[in-house]
């Protein structure tokens, strides 16, 4: 659901400064001429409320399904001085507004006064560019490639030292000069007659349009064995992953070889959206409530996001360097053994009854740091739950061995022994699972979980 602010009579004010969270920090990434010494400062605090803080406050704004979205399309409410004063940032609906910022060393304020009411901070894919009125912190005299011809709905360029194809696609529609299917045409027949090794698809940028038009790059890419390959196709993705860029990597991640990099999606993978404004009765402000079910991923899938398997955030000091670490990572890559899905391959293992080599593998997977993107003990968990909800008592012995596995792998975990004693109390041992839920509440005595595993610990003895 999203309100609309942008009529006449309730359009919001909006202060002259784009900010943008990098991994170190929310920083000051475009603004007005006018303020130039806050170009590039770091944020501390806004009418003296520490970001941390300020952020948290302005979160419920936000029609946010993730915090990536909250990053990527809600941070810059807090320049909007109306969201500031509804969310007890300041004590009044004030014009002008006074951040804390740091920069060289340097700690100093900068009071930002508003543009007139619904005039915005002019962002393209949510930055500022430079022109004769903003400022950007980078250096526009170089770009890296995600941010080249902007103008352009999608393009690709060959990097011939890679032996690489890299395509920047930053909107699900057809640009006026090519439509989707004749690019991506143009791209694979490029690929298919010259020497390419790797696929770089770049949707990081990428807030949706119309899924319809997926079908050319998905079918394409399938038909491309070269490509289609793991360590041969990557994309990348980020917080403005979003809408109909969100079924897109879906189904790349259903149907190909496709390894994930930069940051996770800003949107759920199974999703509503396609809204219709409902018009408020006394204000008439619109309403837009999304009614389409979007399901790509099995109805037990729901994650908040897509998560890359090799996770790269960007930095200030990288941006304003028009450095690109996640092109690098990708060009960098070269690992014949990685698992980009390592419960797809565990799973296989398990099903396959290869429970000696399963046995080496996790210990092995979870030191590695190159799978400190998969939560393990939450996702071997969920599998265990799985095979319990079946009911059928196969089903629960066999959770009971996956089960049994993460409470090993994890002993400190007070949830892995909660759900190791839900299968043991679902397979009638009633003294086992009421000795595993005392550990799980000796683990974690004042926390949900040990009161969860307390409450029923109460059911059991009844």
């Amino acid at each position: 659901m999203g309100v609309g602010t942008s009529q006449t009579a309730y359009a919001y004010h909006h202060l002259p400064v784009n900010l943008y969270q990098f991994s170190d920090g929310v920083y000051v990434q475009g603004v007005h001429k006018s303020y130039k010494p806050a170009l590039g400062a770091r944020v501390l605090a806004i009418n003296q409320v520490p970001i941390t803080e300020a952020l948290e406050k302005i979160y419920p704004v936000v029609s946010a399904e993730n915090s990536q979205y909250f990053k990527a399309y809600g941070l810059n409410n807090l320049t909007v001085p109306e969201v500031l004063h509804a969310q007890g940032i300041t004590d009044r609906l004030e014009n002008s507004i006074e951040f804390t910022l740091e920069k060289a060393g340097n700690t100093f304020t900068q009071r930002f006064t508003a543009l007139p009411q619904g005039e915005k901070v002019p962002t393209q894919y949510g930055y500022v560019f430079g022109d004769e009125n903003w400022l950007e912190a980078r250096d526009p005299e170089r770009t890296p490639l995600y941010l080249e011809q902007l103008d352009k709905i999608y393009f690709f360029e060959y990097l011939p030292e890679a032996q690489a194809v890299y395509v920047r696609h930053s909107q699900i529609q057809n640009d006026p000069e090519e439509d989707v299917r004749s690019f991506y045409a143009r791209l694979f027949d490029f690929i298919e007659n010259n020497a390419v090794d790797k696929l770089i698809l770049d949707v990081r940028l990428n807030g949706g349009g119309n899924n319809f038009l997926n079908k050319p790059i998905i079918t394409g890419i399938l038909e491309t064995r070269k490509i289609n390959q793991l360590g041969k196709l990557f994309v990348i993705i980020g917080r403005n992953t979003f809408s109909a860029c969100q079924n897109l990597v879906n189904e790349l991640d259903n149907y190909t070889e496709a390894i994930f990099v930069g940051e996770p999606t800003a949107e759920n993978v199974n999703f509503y959206g396609d809204n219709r404004p409902v018009r408020l009765p006394n204000s008439r402000i619109p309403v837009y409530l999304s009614f389409a079910w979007w399901q790509d991923k099995p109805a037990w899938d729901n994650a908040d996001w897509l998560a890359p398997s090799l996770p790269v955030e960007l930095s200030f000091e990288q941006y304003v360097a028009n450095q690109d670490p996640v092109l690098d990572a990708v060009l960098a890559f070269s690992d014949p053994d990685f698992k980009p899905k390592p419960m797809q391959y565990i799973t296989e293992l398990f099903l396959a009854g290869k429970m000696q080599e399963l046995a080496q593998a996790l210990p092995q997977m979870m030191a590695d740091p190159k799978y400190d993107f998969f939560d393990f003990e939450t996702e071997l968990g969920k599998s265990g739950l799985q095979l319990l909800d079946r009911g059928r008592m196969d089903g629960i012995q066999a959770a009971i061995g996956v089960l049994s596995s993460v409470a090993q792998l994890f002993p400190n975990s007070a949830n892995s022994w909660k759900n190791l004693a839900q299968a043991y109390a679902q397979a009638g041992d009633t003294a086992k699972a009421i000795e595993l839920l005392e550990k799980s509440v000796a683990l974690d005595p004042k926390g949900e979980i040990g009161q969860s595993a307390r409450e029923m610990l109460q059911a059991l003895k009844k």
